[in-house]
Parts: structure tokens; C-alpha cells; sequence
């Protein structure tokens, strides 16, 4: 299962990593927060979040993003041009809402 980093950030605070992966045929945006500043945050050292998208809805952001549908390594990488900064698991939901494609999300501190 090939994945690609989106973000990754660590100091002695806090480490952040955001990874976007395909399994099976389904699309997951993941990330995983950890260390003092999440604690903080959250009241909890570590904090997961995802979100997944599959079928009609997958394929609405294969055209989104210009790439052929099933071409599941080009959509990865279009992803990673425009969401790759801190705010890229956020700004990659509000893509999704604006465009009204729908999504299944877990968040968990």
C-alpha cells in the first residue's frame, strides 16, 4: 500500500503527520497529532483523524483533480501538489464540502 506524505512536522511539542493512501478502493486522508501541545489542546497526548472517500464519490474527485479515474497513483500525487502545508487535511475537506462530494470522517483524542 504505497503512501505519501502530505505534512510532517515535529519539535519537542508536538509531531504532526498527514498521509494520503488508497486501500482497497477506497481513498484515506489520514493524520496523527502527538506530544505536549496536543495534550494541551485535546487533554490527550495523541489525537487521529481521517477521512475516506470510495465509489461515486471517489470518482467525482478523480475529475476534481484531472486524472484519469482508477489512476490511483496520479490522484495521490495531485493530491500532494495542493495539500501539502499544515492546513492541507482541513483545506482538503472544505474541497470536498464545497464540491459536495461526500465523505465518511473519524476523529479521535
Amino acid at each position: 500500500m504505497k503512501r505519501i506524505i502530505l505534512y510532517q512536522y515535529q519539535t519537542p511539542d508536538i509531531s504532526v503527520r498527514i498521509e494520503a493512501f488508497f486501500k482497497d478502493e477506497k481513498l484515506i486522508i489520514e493524520g496523527y497529532d502527538v506530544g505536549k501541545s496536543v495534550d494541551e489542546w485535546f487533554g490527550d497526548s495523541d489525537y487521529e483523524y481521517s477521512t475516506t472517500l470510495a465509489g461515486e464519490e471517489l470518482d467525482k474527485l478523480f475529475l476534481l483533480f484531472h486524472v484519469d479515474k482508477g489512476d490511483k497513483d496520479g490522484l495521490l500525487k495531485a493530491i500532494a501538489m495542493d495539500y501539502n502545508d499544515n492546513s492541507c487535511y482541513s483545506r482538503f475537506r472544505k474541497l470536498l464540502d464545497e464540491n459536495d462530494i461526500k465523505y465518511d470522517s473519524f476523529s479521535f483524542a
